[in-house]
């Protein structure tokens, strides 16, 4: 049975860079339309049944006020706390029921979260963080449609969706975090706010993704580079003169020169080190990591990312094939 699941995160787009920056807000009315017409496109093409995850701001619920549906919808039976690990705990249950597709409202933090637990369910993340280097700008209903037809079969999923690169922090033999766009060494004693908005004490960072076209401390790599990287790439650089000066959108509206020292291409599997603490790794742009003094982790680009729904793909694929065109039935005369 088609079974797609929907994680929308209510903090989403709430952090201290919506102070400092001029970010887009997308408030929980926003995303309850969303949600809306997600289901409204989920619907249309046959998928049978969606599981949400249950929110403080009843995304949901709201969302099926006065909605007529053919799909069944569910609730994620689980007790949210109303943090960020309720996205791995809603992707981890959905997966266990069976969801075919996964649809998230969020940026990158809430695309990291549902990673962790996603394996390879195909993800369709609709924008609604900060920086979004991760999930892309899409109106709710074309995503419904690509998220129902990748979970109907009726995109084949080589064609219609693509796998991603992840970071990987590791503590000795310890898989300890993972972050899908980037992960900065934060020269500060204590994580304080989470969010990374401050350019003067980011020491280096590893990139799995590096476009022109992110906003956020990737950026940096996207306008440093001058060919994209590979499928079997990631980019280390450090901060610091004596090198060259990039001009970077670091965050929304923030657009500031910054001084790369070293930069570098990694091979998949290639660790950086990172020691002399005391410093902080800032995952997908949330300081996550404390590293004491005297400790030491490593750094690495990895394969192992999320499977995501390649939106253009899908439905150029089942324009082409007809998908969305029926010829009526002729009345008998």
């Amino acid at each position: 049975m088609p079974i797609v699941g929907i994680i929308a995160n209510p903090s989403a787009g709430r952090d201290i860079r919506r102070l400092v920056a001029h970010a887009s807000v997308f408030d929980n009315n926003e995303k309850v339309n969303i949600v809306r017409r997600v289901l409204l496109g989920l619907d249309a093409v046959g998928v049978q049944q969606v599981w949400i995850m249950p929110d403080a701001y009843h995304i949901g619920r709201k969302a099926l006020d006065n909605l007529r549906l053919r799909l069944e919808v569910r609730f994620v039976e689980m007790q949210p706390r109303f943090e960020e690990s309720d996205s791995t705990e809603a992707a981890a249950l959905m997966v266990e029921v069976g969801v075919r597709t996964l649809v998230t409202l969020g940026g990158d933090g809430t695309n990291r979260a549902v990673a962790k637990a996603s394996g390879r369910v195909p993800i369709m993340p609709i924008s609604t963080g900060t920086n979004n280097a991760f999930p892309i700008m899409v109106e709710g209903t074309l995503a419904g449609l690509a998220a129902g037809l990748t979970a109907t079969g009726a995109v084949p999923s080589a064609l219609g969706t693509e796998s991603t690169k992840r970071i990987e922090l590791w503590d000795g033999q310890e898989l300890v975090e993972i972050a899908l766009v980037d992960a900065v060494v934060y020269r500060s004693r204590f994580i304080g706010s989470r969010a990374v908005w401050n350019m003067d004490e980011v020491e280096a960072a590893v990139f799995a993704r590096a476009k022109p076209t992110n906003i956020g401390l990737s950026a940096i790599g996207g306008f440093l580079e001058r060919t994209p990287l590979g499928i079997d790439e990631g980019l280390y650089i450090e901060l610091g003169v004596g090198g060259v000066e990039v001009l970077a959108p670091v965050a929304p509206g923030v657009i500031c020169p910054v001084s790369v020292k070293v930069h570098r291409r990694l091979r998949l599997g290639e660790s950086v080190s990172v020691d002399a603490g005391p410093a902080v790794i800032a995952l997908d742009g949330e300081r996550k990591f404390t590293l004491l003094p005297g400790q030491k982790v490593n750094l690495s680009v990895s394969a192992e990312g999320p499977v995501v729904v390649h939106l253009e793909r899908t439905l150029d694929y089942a324009a082409q094939q007809g998908l969305f065109v029926s010829v009526p039935i002729q009345a008998s005369s």
